[in-house]
């Protein structure tokens, strides 16, 4: 049976080596907002790609969905802010819950339909650090991040029988585009950063593409409804 992998926000950082990865797995489609890019990874090998912000009109991915018939769903698009809550726009934090969970939640509906009639699916969530451990100035986020969590838990006891798994990757600071921007953002140099990661490093968002691979091929069929760490040890302690 050939993967038909849908990856959102894949135009940059851990969702552009996510597509890289998947290339060799089988048929890719993106889901992101900046049409210029997506047709960069059409040149590159993505059989389709739709321009959708998530935040505001994740149902119109589900014609996108079913046509491509997609049977692997990596809800990967995400938005970061780092504020305190008093100071959060309202705007913003209804931007984040909408990208991060409601969207997630409506696409996994949108596959659930075929991956139900052919006994076999994989949703991947990608979770954060911030979700399992919380994060001061940053508390929508962690929310949001802790509720898509909760929700791989439970919809993978929902579909356990039907041989679709669900999982969450919860990346620690990850050497991204993203992840430095964080780093300007916050009060903390990235020294002081790496100082408390017990590995002393940054995650290569090549190890999430490729722990990705895995929890889609059949040798992991038997993980689900696990919320998986890949934070160089910084969710242990320091």
């Amino acid at each position: 049976m050939t993967k038909k992998i849908l990856i959102t926000g894949a135009t940059r950082g851990i969702g552009k080596k996510i597509f890289e990865e998947m290339l060799s797995v089988g048929d890719v489609f993106v889901i992101a907002k900046n049409r210029e890019l997506l047709n960069n990874l059409k040149i590159l090998g993505a059989k389709d790609v739709l321009s959708c912000d998530l935040s505001s009109h994740a149902e119109l991915a589900k014609d996108f969905i079913v046509e491509n018939e997609i049977n692997v769903l990596i809800n990967n698009a995400g938005i970061y802010s780092y504020s305190e809550l008093d100071k959060e726009e309202e705007e913003s934090i209804n931007d984040i819950i909408k990208t991060n969970v409601v969207a997630p939640i409506k696409l996994s509906k949108y596959v659930l339909n075929r991956m139900k009639n052919n006994s076999w699916g994989r949703i991947i969530n990608i979770g954060s650090i911030s979700g399992v451990m919380g994060e001061a100035n940053a508390s929508v986020y962690s929310a949001s991040k802790s509720a898509l969590i909760g929700f791989s838990k439970a919809l993978a006891l929902e579909l356990a029988e039907y041989n679709i798994t669900v999982n969450t990757i919860n990346p620690g600071w990850v050497d991204t585009e993203l992840g430095n921007k964080s780093i300007n953002d916050s009060e903390f140099s990235k020294d002081e950063i790496l100082d408390i990661i017990p590995q002393k490093r940054f995650v290569d968002p090549t190890e999430i593409a490729r722990l990705i691979k895995y929890l889609i091929s059949d040798d992991a069929r038997g993980i689900t409804g696990q919320s998986i760490n890949l934070c160089a040890g910084l969710s242990v302690g320091y």
